[in-house]
């Protein structure tokens, strides 16, 4: 085993994998909460989605763990789950049976990119430094979300945001939990992180704001009402409203994906010079669990960025996604259980996660303004948009754009031109 996942090779133990994927399942943990409640209101089954939820991100983790030695989650993305109800179902009012086809074709496209090695080149000729603002984007993103769901910052209709109400029980519960972490990690206790979810959880049980399980196990709901549903419509996929959704969920799903893995295989410490090493194996996990997931009955899942509160905690391999695997699969056997996960309990971990994410701003070289405008634009537009693939959608735009004007074309991978074109188009036709 240790071999396998070479344990030696990446300086980590079983004791440290073990506590990267219980800590990386606690950040992502609540999917199988909000997955059901975000679908159910396209009118799909929301014990069945709970089920598919689980069994997507059990297929999808062990594949990336075991074939690509990855220390990472797959689960349903919340963006695009959002975007299948609200925007496909709801919006279009398009059935959610043919919404889901597409998500099936969407998959079986990525599967094959995969196997051509096309999404695997593309991700290579990524320049460094947009690699590198890639992490750190997705660092003030993920820290956007902590403060965001511990209550320390909400909407405001004049500034758009504005500071939370710090007296608030819940929103001083996730400043507890966030100082706990803080003190552990600084402190240089390894593990601090998870520790300090445990701690905050016990805190807010004490005190009344968590309630614990009314019950321990519960029964696995039937996937019945959604299992296999897109065989039967596939017959309807070509429309022009729903050849624009698979267009769609191509584009930010394949990006989603890109931006976190090379955000999570940087901040591991996995990455050579300018390449991912097994990024192709891991690509195809992903693809894979795209098309297995929607013949289960979920939206699209996606490499899962909440993988970094893991990777903080010292998961270095596939072991860690092993034992996240195990996490879901226990889950849907006790899911009363998950009632004790609050967004209060993720939120410390997320926030300080995004802050150790972030350093990889330190490598973007900040002298010369063809790197630093395209770099800085992708960065701050993952926050602001809640979107990875829009973050990147402005880099990709905006590199190749500085560096024609400054006539250096043969920089630039012909790959470049062609990513700065199809997202133009997806600014015109589709945003």
């Amino acid at each position: 085993m240790r071999n396998f996942f070479k344990f030696t090779e990446r300086n980590t133990t079983y004791k440290q994998e073990t506590l990267a994927g219980v800590t990386t399942f606690l950040s992502i943990a609540y999917i199988l909460v909000v997955n059901p409640l975000i679908l159910s209101q396209a009118g799909m089954d929301s014990g069945a989605v709970f089920t598919a939820t689980a069994l997507t991100a059990i297929i999808g983790t062990l594949l990336i763990g075991l074939l690509a030695n990855f220390p990472i989650g797959i689960a349903p993305s919340m963006g695009l789950n959002s975007f299948f109800t609200f925007s496909v179902c709801i919006g279009m009012g398009i059935q959610w049976e043919v919404a889901l086809t597409g998500v099936f074709i969407a998959g079986i496209i990525f599967m094959f990119l995969s196997v051509m090695k096309i999404r695997e080149k593309i991700i290579t000729i990524i320049p460094l430094n947009l690699k590198y603002a890639i992490a750190s984007g997705i660092g003030f993103f993920i820290t956007f979300i902590g403060l965001k769901n511990g209550g320390l910052i909400i909407s405001n209709p004049d500034t758009f945001v504005s500071i939370g109400n710090l007296t608030s029980p819940t929103t001083l519960l996730a400043i507890i939990g966030l100082v706990i972490t803080i003190v552990l990690l600084v402190r240089g206790i390894s593990g601090g992180i998870f520790y300090g979810m445990i701690i905050t959880t016990i805190i807010g049980m004490m005190v009344g704001l968590i309630n614990g399980p009314s019950q321990i196990i519960g029964s696995i709901p039937s996937l019945k009402p959604t299992f296999g549903v897109v065989f039967s419509h596939l017959d309807q996929i070509f429309t022009p409203e729903l050849l624009a959704v698979i267009f769609t969920f191509l584009i930010v799903a394949f990006f989603d994906t890109a931006g976190a893995l090379i955000a999570l295989a940087s901040q591991a410490g996995m990455m050579k010079g300018n390449t991912v090493p097994n990024i192709g194996r891991a690509l195809l996990a992903d693809s894979t669990a795209s098309a297995v997931g929607a013949i289960l009955g979920t939206s699209t899942p996606a490499t899962s960025v909440e993988s970094s509160a893991g990777i903080a905690v010292g998961g270095r391999t596939g072991f860690t996604s092993v034992v996240i695997a195990a996490c879901f699969t226990i889950a849907l056997f006790f899911s009363p259980m998950l009632s004790v996960i609050t967004l209060e309990v993720t939120a410390p971990a997320l926030i300080i996660v995004g802050a150790l994410m972030a350093m990889e701003i330190r490598k973007i070289d900040w002298s010369r303004l063809e790197i630093v405008i395209p770099s800085f634009l992708t960065i701050i537009m993952m926050p602001l948009t809640s979107s990875v693939a829009m973050g990147l959608a402005f880099g990709f735009i905006l590199y190749p754009l500085c560096l024609v004007a400054q006539k250096r074309y043969k920089e630039i991978h012909p790959i470049m031109y062609v990513l700065c074109l199809l997202f133009i188009l997806y600014f015109v036709f589709i945003v």
